[in-house]
């Protein structure tokens, strides 16, 4: 009797430790746009006579410390870049990572909050963060149509990680996209030579 009961103690441990290394393992490992999102994307490319190459897609519901921005090729139906993008800190110290599994939004003002929705990817200019180099943002929908005022705009930041950093965060800024510098150096080229203005459509998958 006393064997058994040590043999299904040893079990339960075994089970219980299998099924961590699984949660774990998943916890860590980026999810990527389904079906669905892709192909609104693509129509709404099409009814709006943007790229039809490829798009930019953000799940904001994915920790910050995974890599989920992702470059979605329209015609190969694949991803062809996926990179760390930092959010808002809202009401958060800036820079720090307290909302990197819980983004908060708005399209107020000084919320210092991302915002959902699509986006138009407007012009190139400079900035006086990362690489020095940044890309309008025109939001698309009353969710984000503050985006302009409120110089949300796509930019690198030297704080942020090439590689993934779960269980930390990417560190937060005041709203903006922001990419590694070398992520944006990829993103960059790809921006510059659009045939028609891209979309980026930043969500939460949740």
């Amino acid at each position: 009797m006393r064997i058994l009961i040590v043999s299904l103690v040893l079990l339960l441990i075994i089970l219980t430790g299998c099924e961590k290394s699984t949660r774990e393992s998943s916890n860590q490992t980026s999810s990527l746009p389904d079906e669905e999102i892709t192909t609104r994307a693509l129509d709404f490319c099409k009814s709006n006579g943007m790229n039809q190459d490829f798009c930019i897609l953000i799940d904001m519901g994915i920790h910050s410390g995974k890599k989920r921005f992702f470059v979605w090729d329209f015609n190969r139906k694949r991803i062809t870049h996926k990179f760390l993008v930092g959010h808002g800190c809202c009401e958060n110290p800036w820079g720090k990572d307290y909302s990197k599994d819980n983004a908060g939004f708005s399209n107020v003002n000084n919320s210092h909050c991302s915002s959902l929705g699509k986006y138009k990817i407007g012009q190139r200019g400079y900035s006086n963060w990362g690489v020095h180099t940044k890309y309008l943002l025109h939001g698309l929908e009353s969710s984000n149509d503050n985006a302009l005022k409120r110089i949300i705009v796509l930019h690198s930041w030297e704080a942020v990680s090439d590689e993934e950093v779960y269980p930390n965060g990417t560190p937060e800024g005041w709203g903006c996209p922001v990419l590694s510098n070398s992520s944006f150096g990829i993103i960059d080229p790809l921006l510059k030579t659009a045939s028609k203005p891209v979309l980026m459509w930043i969500y939460s998958g949740k």
